[in-house]
């Protein structure tokens, strides 16, 4: 009997299509200098929106120091890093990247990665290898990426409640201290922009002989006086073992990386295939994060003006009762709870106004809670704010929808 394989491939796209969920890509080019202000190439023709859900927060992909630092390595040593770290893709620009993010986060050693994705899949199935017995204790809203990598490293798992400090504390008793474990969790999480209670989650650790993992892919570069995350501004830097963060995000560019003790970064780097087995970052985007590191170590404007838009845009939303999920970080999530009235809202928000937000909808978010996930940077203007509330109140009583978060 022949196998019908285009009909399973069929059956599954057509299942997230009747959910509501299936996703098409906005062709878009941002322009450089003019940020959050981008092309939209569609089949008829080309025009002006505005980005309203870029993770590049602080628009660093647009910094002129990041770019002249990738123009300056771009032509001094190519394109392409010419292969993995063990062979011959480990560059000076690694080297001092590497550098700068242990001193950013107050540890003996960091090791970049080609993701964030890539970096918590590497660390955490590689920990759970190398240490006999480990039970890993994940928050229950942790990243897919942390997931898959706890999965893949076949360690036992404990799942806790979100920033459930009693939950946690039950978990970690009923293990006892004799056995070795480590507490997983984030400090921002991207879908409901809730932070964690570092301190006392490390206070647990403490108290019950665990390590901690923190990933702070959406907090560094946007908090702490030196842009250090969470961790940070909380001054609980020294009490973390492991902190994983990206590039990708605060920082404008591609790539994630852990920092801990040497001979932690050193294990992973010994033994993770997600490392050992990938071509390394080419040097000119390493050389363009080297760039923004360094300035967000020490300028604070960018920070403080997306903090300032931040609040100011939240509160315009909630004055006009528009459904914010109330959080105490830069992400403003607007629920809807239905995919294919997110999805209308957002096709009629670029159609109409010119405002491109995406849906975000299950697997990233449980059904039933699909939203809007604003995300205001510093170049977004008051006007574009105000326009932004205006158009989101038209489309809510146009179609009805409920203003209770």
């Amino acid at each position: 009997m022949a196998i019908n394989y285009n009909s399973a491939i069929e059956l599954a796209l057509s299942s997230i299509k009747a959910e509501g969920r299936y996703r098409t890509f906005a062709d878009i080019t941002r322009l450089a200098g003019n940020f959050p202000k981008a092309t939209l190439h569609n089949s008829k023709d080309k025009k002006e929106i505005t980005v309203w859900c870029s993770n590049d927060y602080l628009g660093m992909g647009q910094n002129l120091k990041v770019l002249k630092g990738i123009e300056k390595a771009l032509y001094l040593v190519g394109a392409g890093s010419g292969g993995t770290r063990n062979i011959s893709g480990t560059t000076h620009y690694h080297v001092e990247l590497e550098k700068e993010l242990s001193l950013l986060h107050q540890k003996e050693s960091s090791l970049l990665f080609t993701s964030g994705y890539v970096a918590n899949e590497a660390a955490l199935s590689t920990l759970s290898k190398l240490i006999p017995g480990l039970v890993i204790l994940s928050d229950e809203n942790n990243h897919a990426s942390m997931i898959a990598g706890i999965r893949n490293g076949r360690a036992r798992k404990v799942v806790f409640k979100h920033n459930d400090l009693i939950d946690l504390r039950l978990k970690l008793s009923e293990l006892g201290e004799d056995i070795p474990k480590i507490i997983v969790f984030e400090s921002v999480y991207s879908m409901d922009g809730d932070i964690a209670p570092i301190k006392e989650i490390c206070d647990l650790a403490d108290e019950y002989n665990a390590l901690t993992y923190i990933d702070e892919v959406h907090a560094v570069g946007l908090y702490g006086n030196h842009g250090g995350g969470i961790a940070e501004k909380e001054n609980q830097l020294s009490r973390l073992d492991i902190i994983e963060g990206t590039l990708a995000k605060g920082y404008g560019l591609v790539g994630g990386y852990i920092s801990a003790k040497a001979n932690i970064v050193d294990a992973i780097r010994s033994y993770a295939p997600g490392f050992i087995f990938t071509t390394s970052l080419p040097p000119a985007l390493v050389a363009g994060a080297i760039e923004s590191v360094k300035h967000l170590k020490y300028s604070k404007i960018e920070r403080e003006i997306m903090h300032a838009n931040v609040s100011y845009l939240k509160q315009s939303l909630i004055s006009n009762e528009l459904p914010v999920i109330k959080n105490n970080s830069h992400i403003i999530p607007l629920l809807i709870g239905d995919p294919v009235l997110t999805k209308k809202v957002t096709d009629q928000l670029l159609e109409l106004y010119s405002i491109y937000v995406q849906p975000i909808n299950y697997p990233t978010v449980p059904k039933g809670t699909e939203r809007l996930r604003i995300t205001p940077n510093p170049s977004h203007t008051r006007e574009d704010m105000d326009f932004l509330v205006k158009s989101l109140n038209s489309l809510w009583e146009l179609m009805d929808l409920s203003r209770a978060a």
